[in-house]
């Protein structure tokens, strides 16, 4: 309450009596403002420090001091036009016949007044590894002329959550910067920072790539909406959790300004990052935005960060910890498996009734077959590009959509022979209902198709979708369900009584890369588990639906390889066609065939 409110509320008997109290009210207002702005300040200058000192933030005697050399990087072909400098520590204990740790800092430049100190300190009293240490300044595209400014690439480069800056880290500047240093390649003991923007950079760089860094220490790091970095913690909760070890550091005076809250922000990650089960830990204080807090704390975080190292460096995913539905669906030690590869691009993965797993090669015009014991060989070539596969009631009858001629077309496995089944089409993809009704996509004409049970001229069972690519059925064979590779959405169409779809809506909301320039979830190939779960193939990885159309969790492809065209199940194991490879994975959950009987599953929670 104010002081004029105060004054108001008094039992005053004299109109005089009050006025005088509000006259020399408003003066008194004005000087304990004035008292409570330096006050203000004070407190604000004691939320920034001064920090205790950690004796291993100095230069200590007998302690012996790395060497420090520098460069310039301009021939990015992944961010052209740009020019930066680095700066390469390596620590005195260098042995170039023992591969040495790796660090890498954002922002650079800045962190040479107190890392290579600190690094000097730790490395000598064993607290981490014999470590090579890389300073990156952000990129600068350089001015035309002295009328005009240079381009800075920093908020490009660090606050957009895609792949872009860690295949710049690994297939560009590092291996100029390391060039003649034996530096380690495993990621268990390879580790990042940085600060606001490169803080967020250097954890999408170890989202992105585990197989290359696991150890994170991000300072008052930008997780806000700047270029996609507020949905990081959604997604932090949503992916399958990764080998990563990640410390945070912030304020609560840091910026609170048009695209959010750092400090909300950098609280809401480690929430993420607790429920998943990530190794993580923080400190917060009460500092703005700078380095400063982060600076004190730097021997802490590195000494929590390499803690183990010589005698138990690997770092692993803790789903056991988790709560995210990878600890419902996944195996804890069953991930991705190679079943074939060499090809082109692989599409189309479907199963029999014995096992077997047919799989096309679109741009060879093959389709492939692997067996229950894993032996791979050439089933049919000169396909045409026959793109998706399914199998028919029989289980044995295998369904496939050729693209040129464009027609709907079968083959005998035991047999190989071939039929027709519709022609003038151009199928997609496919999916063979219980009943024997035949749906299929035409992208081009963004409509489904149908043939009826037994036969006869094929249809449109659909149309009024944003787009069609994958089609399934969901597991009690109700729903039709499209996927929209352009857009962001797998339609549903329930399914009457001759077969024909009504109700059609943009149904399952996907997730997209959240800073990437193609904004298409590439929705593709999909399959269902017994209990309505649904798994899409997007560039994401494999988004996993529930009923009401959300995604729960999702599955990425193997590190490295490229996002997942389309998926199919057998029993418990789950396969993924993934460009020029097939993988396989053994899952807790149950994939249902269209062609059996259909399931009722029990009733989602809304």
């Amino acid at each position: 309450m104010s002081l004029l409110s105060i004054l108001a509320d008094q039992d005053l008997s004299s109109r005089s009596l009050r006025s005088d109290f509000i006259r020399l009210g408003i003066p008194m207002l004005r000087w304990l403002l004035l008292m409570l702005v330096p006050l203000t300040l004070c407190a604000q200058q004691n939320a920034e420090g001064p920090y205790p000192v950690d004796p291993d933030t100095r230069k200590k005697d007998g302690v012996p001091a790395g060497k420090i050399t520098s460069g310039t990087f301009a021939d990015s072909k992944i961010y052209p036009g740009t020019s930066r400098e680095y700066f390469v520590y390596q620590p005195t204990q260098y042995d170039a016949e023992s591969p040495a740790a790796l660090m890498v800092f954002q922002d650079g430049k800045g962190y040479l007044k107190n890392v290579p100190t600190v690094f000097d300190n730790l490395i000598h009293q064993k607290a981490m590894p014999p470590t090579v240490a890389v300073f990156i300044n952000p990129g600068v595209v350089t001015a035309t002329s002295d009328d005009v400014l240079a381009r800075y690439n920093r908020s490009f480069e660090y606050d957009a959550v895609d792949d872009r800056y860690a295949r710049f880290l690994l297939d560009e500047i590092l291996p100029v910067a390391l060039k003649g240093l034996n530096v380690t390649d495993d990621p268990n003991l390879r580790a990042i920072c940085g600060s606001s923007s490169g803080g967020i950079a250097a954890f999408v760089a170890a989202w992105d790539r585990p197989d290359a860094f696991r150890r994170i220490y991000t300072t008052v790091g930008t997780y806000v909406g700047l270029r996609g970095g507020n949905e990081l913690p959604v997604l932090v909760r949503k992916t399958e959790p990764k080998p990563l070890r990640i410390f945070l550091q912030d304020g609560s005076n840091d910026n609170n300004i048009y695209c959010g809250s750092w400090w909300v922000a950098n609280q809401d990650m480690l929430a993420s990052l607790q429920w998943a089960g990530y190794e993580v830990n923080h400190e917060w204080g009460e500092g703005s935005h700078n380095r400063k807090h982060g600076n004190a704390i730097l021997p802490k975080v590195l000494r929590w960060l390499w803690n183990d190292w010589d005698t138990n460096p690997q770092i692993t995913t803790h789903v056991e910890n988790s709560q995210s539905k990878a600890k419902e669906f996944l195996i804890p030690g069953e991930d991705w498996k190679l079943v074939s590869e060499g090809h082109t691009f692989t599409e189309g993965p479907a199963v029999s009734e014995s096992g077997d797993l047919y799989f096309s090669d679109l741009e060879e015009s093959k389709v492939w077959k692997v067996s229950p014991e894993g032996d791979v060989s050439l089933f049919k070539e000169n396909t045409g590009h026959t793109n998706g596969l399914a199998f028919s009631i029989d289980g044995k009858t295998l369904i496939g959509c050729r693209m040129e001629p464009g027609r709907l077309i079968s083959w005998n496995t035991e047999t190989g022979e071939e039929s027709i089944l519709a022609k003038n089409a151009r199928p997609n993809d496919v999916v063979v209902a219980h009943d024997g009704t035949i749906y299929f996509s035409e992208p081009r004409k963004k409509r489904i198709m149908m043939i009826p049970p037994g036969g006869g001229e094929a249809k449109t069972a659909g149309e009024g979708f944003s787009g069609v690519n994958g089609v399934v059925l969901s597991t009690d064979q109700s729903l039709v369900l499209a996927a929209d590779y352009n857009g962001r959405f797998v339609w549903s169409g329930q399914r009457q009584a001759d077969g024909t779809l009504t109700y059609i809506q943009p149904y399952f909301h996907l997730h997209i890369p959240p800073a990437s320039i193609d904004t298409r979830s590439l929705a593709d190939g999909m399959a269902v588990t017994e209990k309505g779960w649904l798994l899409v193939a997007t560039a994401m990885g494999i988004q996993v639906c529930d009923m009401p159309g959300r995604v729960n969790l999702i599955i990425p492809s193997p590190v490295g390889d490229r996002h997942p065209s389309n998926v199919t199940f057998y029993g418990d194991t789950l396969y993924a066609t993934c460009g020029s490879k097939v993988f396989k994975r053994k899952v807790a959950l149950k994939g249902a065939l269209p062609w059996k009987a259909p399931i009722k599953p029990a009733k989602p929670r809304l």
